[in-house]
């Protein structure tokens, strides 16, 4: 078990250090709000990653669906075949 580099002993020592220094009252508190601050951020990243994934497929789209410009017609109408 290895979160962020700390191993599970270490994480023993910062649990008791914390009960130790804030006390069992207030502990579950503070997992409490660290909890609810973390699930703001996954969700917030979620959101991120669907708008992020909405605007590409609709540029994909968008892409796919459009017809080829004057530029893109007359650069392409001008080449003559080479034998």
């Amino acid at each position: 078990m290895n979160f962020f580099g700390i191993g599970l002993p270490e994480m023993v020592v910062i649990l008791v250090v914390a009960l130790l220094i804030f006390g069992p009252k207030k502990l579950p508190e503070i997992g409490r709000s660290l909890g609810k601050a973390l699930r703001g951020f996954q969700d917030a990243s979620r959101e991120f990653q669907d708008e992020v994934k909405r605007q590409t497929t609709a540029l994909e789209q968008d892409s796919g669906t459009t017809e080829s410009t004057p530029l893109e017609s007359e650069s392409t109408s001008s080449k003559e075949p080479t034998a």
